[in-house]
């Protein structure tokens, strides 16, 4: 009985991660999310899978980021039957995020329709809320820590990454025909010494790793993040400007808020509104909110605030109607608003009315794939098309690294040379292709073997030297 590994998505690319292990009869798929940026890249949703979703025989989840779990409802919908393993925080998660994926392919559907410039007629979501309701019944929580037996005689075991609430490095353990060989999947590796999540777990005894590459041949900037955030966000407060902050509602949201929060206790800014708009920011707070006494988050300084993350100050948005409000609010203030990637969602309203005015400032918190609009002005692009208009950006702009919730290329190696053991093989994927050759050519030089696979393609265990060869 061999043992494969199949990349059928992370593989030259930083979305729509899925990893499938192939033992005889049995099938384990790591992670299971949607392909974002690009067209093509998209466009990759609506192919049908590599492999059969009847055959496999349980999931594992990483985390609850769409491009690692946005996939499981469409998943489900094609015949998967099996448990999704996650810690209980992910499964916490996981309905707020998919359930907002839903909401955006049923939008994106229906407005195909009313204007007619879809290829299908009509035109269909990738999957609906229906799709997700039932797909949230295989959700299986599991604490950190704690070995669970898969089918098929595979084993898995969640460990803190640090990257969001619930995150996880998962070890998995091969069926006993294969000598329990270890392999550990990364998912997003977080970052050490920062706000609100605590330092990744380090990395525990395995053959082989498949390792994120995001930020491979990157290092993040080095100044003090309220530095980084003071001088700019100081200069728009005096222009009487908006400040608008693009962020993943998941984790990014909360962090920033925590942060200007923080700087304006301490007097490094003046105090002035923060409004987050985003019913799914709101509801994910509240979950944040309620595992602030369970070990995995930091808040910082001072203790929490009865239970909450945040004070009574920012207010949170969730209807439209509340989110129109804001449309008629003169700076200075700050607005959080989904998506990170300016890809869609009620950024877009605030990106068209506030890109021409010279006096507001665009902050973008977070890694901007291609083929998106924040990719677009990182390049250079001076204009933004948004609901078929080209806005002129004209307001202030800048990119901080330095609240990206990935490791950067130091943080990704030094977390590899600590482990307890020497991975044989480092398969580097979820990264673009220039990131993770850059990466290989570190960990190469560093002594190890790690090899960039391409999309589609598996690779067959060899026991005797405990290396892959590509099948």
């Amino acid at each position: 009985m061999t043992l494969t590994l199949g990349f059928h998505g992370g593989a030259g690319t930083v979305t729509g991660s899925r990893f499938l292990l192939t033992a005889g009869q049995h099938q384990v798929l790591v992670d299971c999310g949607l392909f974002q940026g690009l067209k093509s890249l998209r466009e990759m949703n609506w192919r049908r899978t590599a492999f059969d979703p009847r055959a496999v025989d349980s999931l594992v989840l990483t985390h609850a980021h769409i491009d690692h779990c946005g996939y499981i409802p469409r998943f489900v919908r094609d015949g998967f039957r099996g448990p999704i393993y996650c810690t209980r925080a992910t499964a916490e998660l996981a309905p707020i995020v998919l359930m907002d994926a839903a909401k955006l392919q049923e939008e994106d559907a229906d407005y195909a329709n009313r204007k007619g410039y879809s290829k299908h007629h009509p035109a269909l979501p990738l999957f609906d809320a229906r799709d997700v309701e039932h797909a949230l019944r295989y959700l299986r929580p599991v604490p950190y820590g704690r070995e669970v037996d898969l089918p098929g005689g595979f084993t898995a075991t969640f460990h803190n990454a640090g990257h969001i609430l619930g995150s996880a490095h998962v070890q998995v353990q091969s069926p006993r025909e294969h000598g329990h060989t270890r392999m550990v999947f990364s998912g997003d590796l977080g970052r050490t010494d920062m706000p609100l999540h605590i330092d990744p777990e380090p990395l525990p005894l395995c053959d082989t790793l498949v390792l994120e590459s995001t930020y491979g041949g990157r290092q993040h900037d080095p100044a003090p993040l309220q530095e980084q955030l003071r001088k700019p966000f100081d200069a728009a407060i005096r222009r009487g400007g908006t400040i608008l902050i693009p962020a993943f509602a998941v984790a990014r949201a909360q962090l920033v808020t925590l942060m200007l929060d923080d700087l304006m206790d301490q007097g490094l800014l003046p105090r002035i509104p923060i409004h987050i708009d985003s019913p799914m920011a709101a509801d994910v707070t509240g979950i944040y909110e309620r595992h602030l006494e369970s070990g995995e988050l930091d808040p910082g300084t001072g203790e929490p605030r009865r239970g909450r993350l945040f004070p009574a100050g920012v207010r949170l948005h969730r209807t439209i109607e509340e989110s129109r409000q804001l449309n008629n609010l003169e700076g200075p203030r700050v607005i959080i608003a989904s998506s990170g990637m300016l890809t869609g969602g009620r950024v877009l309203h605030h990106l068209a009315r506030l890109l021409p005015d010279g006096k507001n400032l665009l902050v973008l918190v977070g890694y901007q794939a291609a083929g998106t609009r924040g990719r677009r002005l990182l390049d250079g692009e001076r204009t933004l098309r948004i609901h078929g208009q080209d806005v002129p950006v004209n307001c202030h702009w800048i990119s901080v690294d330095g609240l990206s919730a990935h490791a950067d290329e130091d943080g990704l190696v030094d977390w590899v040379k600590a482990a307890p053991h020497k991975p044989a093989t480092i398969f580097l994927a979820h990264g673009e292709p220039d990131a993770s050759e850059a990466l290989a050519a570190k960990l190469t030089a560093a002594g190890f073997h790690p090899v960039v696979p391409q999309l589609d393609r598996a690779y067959e265990f060899i026991p005797a030297s405990r290396h892959w060869r590509q099948v």
